[in-house]
């Protein structure tokens, strides 16, 4: 079997993305991140995905992003609430994450001679996140074949975004038809004390939206 390693967030894009790297027949390899983000409850998640889906290690990398802030998931910035028709980028965009943990999953790569990375970016997150565009993708994936000894000597890696031009209701439903257990995942941005999701930030809106246009009743607790 080929190896990949698959960014891991606990949140149900990544959970499909997962099930979809074993379906095309990859051993994964699943790399998590506790980065100081107010949403720490999404670790305890990816360990439960990546139980329940199988995978051959599974590794959560100690980062903190609190040391740069910028965002409401890393700074003492609220978490906007309600926030539909909101334009621009969101105050919950963590500055360079996803360039962050692709050069984290490209390092896991090199030792691994695995040439295949998925990240379960998506079309709902076009307009507000600019590293979960396809240009972001295609930029990285060239940059690893110039900046590593594997890309320079070897056959080159191949980033897989496979989530990219899929709405959220279509991931939820491909999901399902992979026998991704949601009630595992969490996608809260603000969760309660008790790790409920709060039911109102821009992640359980479009969460719970998708879960509505999929017909599928979302599995998981709220707090609204």
């Amino acid at each position: 079997m080929k190896r990949a390693v698959v960014l891991l967030s606990g949140g149900l894009d990544s959970a499909t993305t997962l099930a979809l790297s074993n379906q095309g027949g990859f051993e994964a390899y699943a790399l998590s991140f506790d980065y100081g983000q107010r949403h720490h409850l999404e670790i305890a998640a990816a360990r439960r995905v990546a139980a329940f889906l199988g995978v051959r290690e599974h590794r959560v990398a100690q980062i903190d992003l609190r040391v740069f802030g910028g965002s409401a998931l890393t700074a003492e910035i609220p978490v906007p609430k309600n926030s539909g028709g909101a334009t621009g980028i969101p105050i919950t965009y963590v500055p360079a994450r996803n360039t962050i943990f692709l050069s984290y999953a490209l390092a896991w790569c090199e030792v691994l001679e695995a040439a295949d990375i998925f990240i379960g970016a998506n079309a709902v997150d076009y307009s507000g996140y600019p590293d979960c565009r396809p240009e972001f993708i295609s930029a990285f994936e060239a940059l690893a074949n110039v900046a590593t000894k594997a890309g320079v000597e070897g056959a080159g890696f191949h980033i897989h975004a496979p989530l990219l031009e899929m709405s959220k209701a279509q991931i939820i439903q491909k999901g399902m038809e992979l026998g991704v257990d949601f009630s595992l995942t969490r996608s809260c941005y603000d969760p309660t004390s008790d790790s409920l999701a709060c039911g109102q930030c821009d992640s359980c809106r479009i969460r719970l939206e998708g879960f509505r246009q999929a017909g599928i009743k979302d599995p998981i607790p709220y707090a609204t």
